[in-house]
């Protein structure tokens, strides 16, 4: 009769659980099955995006002003900057098995160009002879001109009457790539990349904050060990209201221990700044209490 009990208990606490994260059966219980130990804990996974905007001087641009009448960036440069962040509830396999959101990048590079870099071979080069870097920057922007003037030329039909169509589309698109191979030697490149890391955190009754990363705008999102980066913290404010609405009298003498988790605040900060926050149950903060267990139907 007892087993039957506690099958009976636990069947309605998991029920319990399914439709409310706030409450787990706590300790061992006996059933018909054997014996079942729960320990409700929860895995908070914080999820930080950042931005990394790299910034590549281009090897003519200190002749832009003077051939093309523009400013150029005259140095490298390299900013890092929080995009945004988020927690959430993990589970505890997917927190072990996954704690990276992306795997590492791979990139295909290209002979001639590439996206971090700039064209080795001139497209125009056809000879051997290596001229000056200024001599070289004034032949690329004539060539700039010169491809303006050839690409108004299709448009206005001067350049002739047999270029229409799918021709003259494909023209165009190369006529463009050129151009901006050209210009990129003056005004260099600018690179984004976006990427999202995730930090796990076991919370702990004791702790209210936790240093979940470090980030610095020179080098992007660092180790919580390296102290050269401002702090990304997890703060963490329970509510103190864990309330589970079905707790046993206290003449009751059938009970099983469940765990109510408290809802708690969970904020991300860097900076200063917040990013995240999100009210999610933590079993870390909550209380322990006894609900009565339901007799089963003879």
């Amino acid at each position: 009769m007892k087993h039957s009990l506690l099958a009976c208990a636990l069947l309605w606490c998991g029920l319990g659980a399914a439709q409310n994260p706030y409450i787990a059966v706590q300790g061992a219980v006996q059933s018909e099955t054997g014996i079942v130990v729960s320990q409700p804990r929860t895995v908070l996974g914080v999820d930080v995006t950042v931005r990394c905007e790299k910034i590549l001087c281009g090897p003519y641009a200190r002749y832009a002003q003077k051939f093309l009448g523009v400013l150029a960036p005259l140095t490298d440069k390299t900013i890092w900057s929080v995009e945004g962040a988020s927690v959430a509830l993990l589970d505890e396999r997917a927190a072990l098995e996954a704690p990276e959101l992306e795997a590492p990048r791979s990139e295909t590079m290209a002979y001639a160009v590439s996206d971090e870099g700039f064209a080795r071979i001139q497209a125009d080069k056809m000879d051997v002879n290596v001229l000056a870097l200024e001599d070289a920057a004034r032949s690329a922007a004539s060539a700039i001109f010169s491809l303006r003037r050839h690409r108004t030329d299709l448009v206005t039909g001067e350049a002739g009457e047999n270029v229409f169509g799918e021709g003259l589309q494909a023209a165009l698109a190369e006529i463009a790539r050129l151009e901006q191979s050209y210009l990129e030697l003056f005004l260099g490149k600018r690179v984004v990349t976006i990427r999202t890391q995730r930090r796990v955190v076991y919370p702990d009754a004791e702790k209210r904050q936790y240093i979940v990363a470090r980030f610095s705008e020179a080098a992007g999102l660092l180790p919580e060990s390296d102290l050269s980066g401002d702090m990304v913290l997890l703060r963490i404010e329970p509510s103190g209201t864990a309330s589970a609405g079905i707790e046993a009298d206290p003449k009751v003498r059938e009970v099983v221990a469940c765990r109510v988790a408290d809802p708690s605040t969970c904020t991300v900060i860097c900076g200063g700044r917040e990013y995240a926050r999100a009210v999610l149950p933590l079993f870390e903060f909550g209380r322990t209490v006894n609900v009565p267990l339901i007799r089963a139907r003879q």
